[in-house]
């Protein structure tokens, strides 16, 4: 009996209950109980062993399964077997149900009926395209919670897209827990294709956890809705969520003075995080001695024009961090940004500075890229008072009748006259140069010497006489513009006129 195997993804093994069916090789088992044994075979006709039973026979039995397929017993060809409940439910006690009878030697005049080839190609053919459509399923595609978050303007806004949160997501349905799966993110505003122009988007590999960064500003005040899509990278799943940013303005305002300080041995990410900001607002506090700082902004050095750095163990791009106070500037970041420091900057020389650099050795601060700004808070000029945009009860639009009268007079006679003015201008000016200036023969033969005026009469005249003489000297036309022959009367003529006797010879036979 060969042995089958279910050609579905969702059963990777053949089940234990799999019913192959008959052939005429098995006839020789014996009959099972509850069923008559077979009839004697009719020995006019010949039935080939092996050939499998038709699935007519099957539904004519009332069973309903599920296709199976496998190889046959001894590298034979392959045998089709059903695998499913019996119809009506399971057979009560001492009754077999009709997937028994299946298994049982059938008659051979009913059952042993050769299956052919076109029949069987099918059977391949949908077993395949079901195998095929299991396999090329689409990934899964997992939908987040909305995470709401606010920031105000004149401060850094960090948010991390947390690993861990995606990374529970795809895990979700799968036995294995792969959470070093590669991780990469898209972000964008929502019904736009990139993000806002005061928000950045930072990942330096798909291991490590991703940043959206920036500083809102007045102008940015209300609620953005940013869509983020994370991909894992080995499973091609793909988890969004939206983040709903709310931007509100800052109780104080803006800090007046604000410090800029260019890191030179940090990337962007690596002060990002909450507690990166602190180590650096501590730093900065002892060159600066004021209370009420905090980050205004952070910066990539790229993003200021700045070069990539070469792959080298150490080498680092450089971040902007700019910090805002309401306090003056300190005597020694005064000092650093003055003149005389900047001048020593330009010599290749370090700024001057009456402080001690409380920076080092976390931080490595470039003095000669300090910059000081104080920022005045200009006042804002009240615009338009938007109404609701639905008219009262009762009440109609009515549009204004009232229209003051104007007088097109001006404007048709600056549009008209104007242009013809000028035209007639340059008619003026044209007919002057033409008809007014020349200066005609006498003028110009009173202006010229008596010498060159007999030379040119004396050339003019020889001329003349030349032309004259040319034209009635009697000179025989050149032999080549005389004819061979008359056209008309067709006489030959010789064109080289000579002597009876001459030695010449005409051209053409007389």
């Amino acid at each position: 009996m060969g042995t089958g195997c279910l050609l579905s993804p969702s059963v990777p093994h053949c089940p234990p209950d799999a019913i192959p069916l008959p052939t005429s090789g098995d006839h020789q088992d014996k009959p099972t109980q509850g069923t008559p044994p077979p009839p004697p075979p009719n020995k006019g006709t010949r039935e080939p062993l092996g050939s499998p039973t038709p699935l007519h026979v099957l539904e004519g039995l009332g069973y309903r399964g599920t296709l199976v397929a496998g190889r046959g017993r001894g590298g034979g060809p392959p045998s089709v077997s059903l695998v499913g409940p019996p119809p009506g439910g399971p057979p009560p006690p001492g009754q077999a149900s009709p997937a028994a009878s299946v298994n049982q030697p059938w008659p051979r005049s009913r059952v042993l009926v050769k299956m052919e080839a076109p029949e069987l190609l099918r059977v391949w053919v949908l077993a395949a395209v079901a195998l095929g459509g299991s396999r090329a399923t689409l990934p899964d595609h997992h939908v987040l919670p909305d995470h709401r978050v606010s920031s105000e303007t004149g401060a850094v806004f960090v948010h991390e897209l947390e690993r861990d949160l995606f990374q529970e997501a795809f895990l979700v349905g799968h036995e294995d827990d792969d959470a070093a799966a590669p991780i990469t993110f898209q972000a964008h505003l929502r019904d736009h294709p990139d993000l806002p122009r005061w928000l950045r988007y930072i990942q330096r590999d798909p291991h490590q956890p991703a940043y959206l960064y920036g500083c809102p500003t007045a102008t940015e005040v209300g609620t953005h809705t940013i869509e983020v899509l994370a991909y894992n990278r080995h499973t091609y799943e793909t988890a969004a969520q939206r983040l709903v940013i709310t931007v509100v303005p800052a109780p104080g305002g803006d800090p007046p003075y604000q410090g800029e300080f260019l890191v030179g041995n940090r990337n962007v990410e690596e002060l990002l995080p909450a507690a990166a900001q602190e180590i650096f607002l501590q730093a900065t506090a002892g060159v600066w001695d004021q209370d009420d700082l905090h980050v205004i902004n952070i910066t990539s050095a790229l993003d200021r024009g700045g070069r990539v750095p070469l792959p080298i163990e150490g080498r680092k791009e450089g971040v902007y961090v700019k910090v805002g106070s309401h306090g003056t500037f300190s005597p020694c970041l005064a000092s650093a940004a003055s003149p005389q420091s900047r001048f020593r900057c330009s010599l290749g020389q370090q700024p001057l500075a009456s402080c001690y650099d409380t920076f080092a050795p976390h931080f490595t601060i470039r003095w000669c890229n300090l910059t000081l700004l104080q920022v005045w808070p200009s006042p804002t000029a009240s615009g338009p008072v938007w109404g609701s945009g639905v008219l009262e009860e009762d009440g109609d639009f009515q549009p204004p009748t009232d229209a003051p009268p104007q007088d097109l007079l001006p404007g048709f006679l600056v549009t008209l006259l104007v242009p013809l003015a000028v035209a007639v201008l340059l008619c003026l000016l044209l007919g002057h140069l033409m008809c007014c200036r020349r200066e005609g023969v006498k003028k110009r033969d009173s202006e010229t010497s008596d010498i060159q005026l007999v030379h040119h009469t004396t050339i003019h005249g020889d001329t003349e006489e030349l032309r004259h003489m040319a034209s009635s000297r009697d000179v025989p036309r050149p032999l080549s513009t005389l004819p061979m022959f008359n056209v008309r009367t067709g006489q030959r003529i010789n064109p080289m006129p000579s002597p009876p006797d001459g030695a010449r010879v005409p051209l053409l036979p007389q």
